[in-house]
């Protein structure tokens, strides 16, 4: 790994943080390290909850510590077993587990109701009848307190309203139950915020039982206290939040109190990472379903290519900052190239074809070559690759009058075949409305395995499969989804951002039959061309199909 891209200790304040705490005198002396991993059930992971994921089960395995994995089902509105089901098939790829520590914010309901309760018998919380219109009026402003006229409600008829809303007695919108703090605060998230509401919405797991939900704020810190969390490791819109959080933990009777840290999330161009965002997507059909190898989620990244290794790599190597902070996508792409460059085996497919006849090649003959599986691991050996008179190429390695520096095929020049024999185009072949329809070039017999007997130079080598044994194959080319590098811009629509060539969908492609055993997700690089993943929905034998993870191109500079 180049230095200047490795992350320095000194740079992760969290850590900074946990060594104090921990260390003596420190308020957590003695402890275990607890994070928690708190995702919504309500869409899919993408590669911004990467960076929390590493930040939480990394810390935790840094510090000998645990992480437990919660999902935050406290809205049942858009909730789904499906997600659930899909974060935890995520998280397992990645390479973090959770062990047994897996719990659900509903799984507190009752607590969070008897802490509220708590909280109205202490003075601390009431019932507002205010409408969410006459909440926002009555909000005030940095000079102008918020107000309320059922702020000083009765602790005994507050209570009595709380109970009945739980009961069912009122309708959505009829009510809230707020927390009792400072009107005029300068923190809005501290006049007086909404703890509960009204949401006559069954919920995935509990069903009817409840019709009162708790809000966030509330519930997070009640969750974290009850699962001994020593911290909180929170994203950073989530720090005008903390004294809300501290209030909680403070005055409600919980087993502990943990703490809140904050970090920058992941911005990255070229995309977007608002789940709304990204359910819009799928809904109105911009993309084929949230596993689209275009989009940001971890499933879409898993089908187009990436590896586990490459995207925890790259939040690595990102740090951990405090200010927010835009990376180049083309960094993602380059984390991936280094990995696969490693491991990726290397396969000739031509995604162009044009036939290419060696006229001096005995018809009816066939011979062997071996040619190297990956050329950075000698120990992964060879694999065996046909050669006949009739072989594929691509369309762009013949020119028929050359044209500035192109040393590939063309009358007269020669080229290497790779891992085979060196050959000299002799013209082509085209119908009568000049298309070309065929390449011709005679082969020198004493060039086998690519080198010339007299050692003359050669400058280019091309890659070719043959025609009697290749197999056809279907390979989806993908670009940005959005030509726009923000298009997640307050100022922008982002759907107007999408860019009409994220997919080129190629058929006819022409692949050796080495590829016939592929399996769904494997990784090859097609030499000359680009690393690609069998297709883990539509590949299957007789129908191979393959993904575009990433071009052999690298366009990434790191900055020192």
């Amino acid at each position: 790994m180049p230095e200047e891209l490795k992350p320095l200790e000194s740079q992760n304040f969290i850590h900074a943080f946990i060594e104090k705490d921990i260390a003596p005198g420190g308020q957590y002396e003695g402890m275990t390290v607890h994070t928690r991993f708190p995702p919504e059930p309500n869409g899919y992971l993408h590669i911004g909850h990467c960076k929390a994921l590493c930040i939480d089960f990394g810390t935790a395995e840094k510090f000998g510590g645990m992480c437990n994995l919660r999902m935050d089902d406290t809205n049942p509105t858009k909730e789904d077993t499906e997600y659930v089901e899909a974060i935890q098939e995520d998280i397992h790829w990645l390479g973090f587990d959770w062990d047994d520590r897996f719990y659900y914010a509903s799984d507190y309901f009752e607590v969070m109701y008897q802490c509220a309760e708590e909280l109205i018998e202490k003075g601390l919380a009431y019932v507002c009848e205010l409408t969410p219109e006459q909440m926002r009026e009555y909000r005030g402003d940095l000079n102008t307190p918020a107000k309320s006229p059922y702020r000083d409600r009765p602790k005994e008829e507050s209570l009595d309203l709380f109970r009945r809303m739980r009961a069912g007695e009122f309708p959505n919108g009829a009510m809230t139950l707020r927390a009792k703090i400072d009107l005029a605060s300068g923190n809005f998230n501290m006049r007086d915020p909404a703890l509960y509401r009204i949401n006559h919405q069954p919920h995935h797991r509990t069903g009817d039982k409840w019709c009162i939900y708790p809000m966030y704020d509330f519930a997070h810190p009640i969750e974290d206290a009850m699962e001994h969390i020593t911290h909180s490791l929170c994203s950073l819109e989530f720090e005008a939040h903390r004294p809300l959080y501290n209030w909680v933990v403070e005055n409600c009777s919980l087993p502990a109190k943990p703490r809140q840290i904050e970090f920058a999330r992941l911005g990255i161009n070229y995309t977007v990472m608002s789940k709304r965002k990204l359910r819009q997507l799928v809904e109105e059909g911009k993309v084929s379903g949230w596993d689209d190898p275009r989009m940001p989620t971890l499933c879409g990244l898993r089908r187009r290519g990436y590896t586990p290794a490459s995207i925890r790599n790259f939040c690595e190597r990102i740090g951990v900052a405090k200010a927010a902070s835009t990376v180049e996508y083309a960094f993602l792409e380059h984390c991936l190239r280094e990995d696969l460059n490693q491991s990726a085996q290397r396969v000739m497919a031509v995604l162009d074809p044009i036939r290419l006849t060696v006229t001096n090649y005995p018809e009816g003959q066939s011979e062997t070559f071996q040619v190297e599986n990956n050329p950075v691991d000698p120990e992964s050996g060879t694999h065996p690759v046909t050669f006949s008179r009739d072989l594929y190429i691509e369309a762009g390695d013949f020119m028929e009058a050359k044209v500035g520096k192109f040393f590939r095929l063309y009358p007269g020049n020669e080229v290497r075949l790779k891992g085979a024999y060196v050959v000299k185009c002799t013209g082509c072949v085209k119908d009568d409305s000049g298309k070309i329809l065929e390449v011709l070039c005679e082969y020198d017999p004493d060039s086998r395995g690519g080198d010339p007997a007299d050692g003359r130079k050669v400058k280019s080598t091309i890659h070719w499969v043959d025609a009697a044994t290749a197999l056809d194959a279907e390979v989806r080319l993908y670009d940005n989804l959005f030509s726009d590098p923000a298009p997640d811009a307050a100022d922008k629509d982002f759907l107007a951002c999408l860019n009409p060539d994220s997919l080129e969908v190629r058929t006819g492609c022409k692949v050796e039959a080495f590829l016939a055993s592929a399996q769904p997700q494997d990784r090859f690089q097609f030499m000359r061309t680009g690393y690609f993943c069998a297709d883990s929905k539509d590949s299957k034998p007789g129908h191979l199909v393959f993904n575009r993870a990433v071009s052999l191109k690298d366009s990434y500079k790191p900055t020192v």
